[in-house]
């Protein structure tokens, strides 16, 4: 039986979460390890009532840090393959080896940084649209773009505020959310921080992978850290390819999922996408 570990991104956060993963000594040093990184406390971050949690430059770090934790004490068998979704990518390179768990939330730590400081722009989920009628107006309207194909009913669109109401005005859909977020994540307008942030990660040593890796970019498996990097060098901009790497991982003989991380987020998706999969949550010690 094929396994794969995946880890959810920015919205999965929860008040309270990882807290009990205080009890364990290993966990307690990561936590102690992350303070003095990032110059703030997780756990502190994510005691209810956890006001600053929804900030991205707070979200991002604390999920990275719980989710490596689970993912360190989580005793299964080694996956075949690991994926994460946004934000969660990062934790997924933790656990295949690309580098330590210092490393990765340093560079978590300024994405957070430079995201959080984005404004101006907009996402907003829409559930079950027409997809035909979608495609063409977003290939009509260069303000907007697909950020995330989460499954075959949901989407997430970004860009500016106008763009976004010029395509909510044109296509046909059940259901239309906005998304608590500083800007428009995931598209051309995240350009200046992405070469920002690029500029440090280009400086940052990446391993050889010791477990295939699906990008959000490019859902194709792959162990080379060099090519992996490359990968990454284009998230901030481009879309999430959630849908095609669920696809994939089908094609690749994948049974069972495992999601380590806060909620059931990536759960659900991979069971609106291919619903044979074996699915198991792992969000507590």
């Amino acid at each position: 039986m094929k396994t794969a570990w995946v880890f959810p991104g920015q919205g999965s956060q929860t008040a309270g979460m990882g807290l009990d993963l205080q009890r364990h000594p290993h966990a307690q040093n990561r936590f102690e390890e992350a303070a003095a990184i990032l110059g703030w406390s997780v756990v502190e971050c994510c005691t209810p009532p956890a006001e600053k949690l929804s900030q991205t430059r707070y979200t991002q770090p604390c999920l990275y840090v719980v989710e490596t934790i689970l993912a360190d004490l989580y005793t299964a068998p080694m996956p075949d393959y690991v994926a994460g979704h946004s934000l969660g990518e990062f934790v997924a390179l933790y656990r295949a080896g690309v580098y330590d768990f210092g490393t990765g939330l340093r560079l978590v730590k300024l994405r957070a940084e430079l995201m959080d400081q984005a404004s101006g722009g907009q996402m907003v989920a829409l559930l079950e649209p027409d997809r035909e009628q979608l495609d063409q107006v977003l290939a009509q309207t260069s303000e907007v773009v697909l950020a995330n194909d989460n499954h075959p009913g949901q989407v997430v669109i970004s860009g500016t505020p106008a763009g976004i109401a010029t395509v909510l005005d044109k296509v046909q859909v059940k259901r239309a959310v906005p998304l608590a977020v500083s800007g428009a994540f995931h598209s051309p307008f995240m350009a200046e921080a992405a070469a920002q942030f690029n500029a440090y990660l280009a400086t940052v040593p990446f391993a050889d992978a010791q477990i295939p890796v699906l990008s959000n970019t490019d859902p194709t498996p792959s162990t080379d850290g060099a090519l992996l990097k490359q990968r990454l060098l284009t998230q901030m901009t481009t879309g999430v390819r959630w849908r095609e790497i669920v696809l994939q991982l089908a094609a690749l003989g994948v049974t069972r999922v495992v999601e380590l991380g806060p909620g059931k987020v990536l759960t659900s998706l991979i069971k609106r996408t291919v619903p044979e999969i074996e699915l198991l949550n792992v969000a507590t010690l």
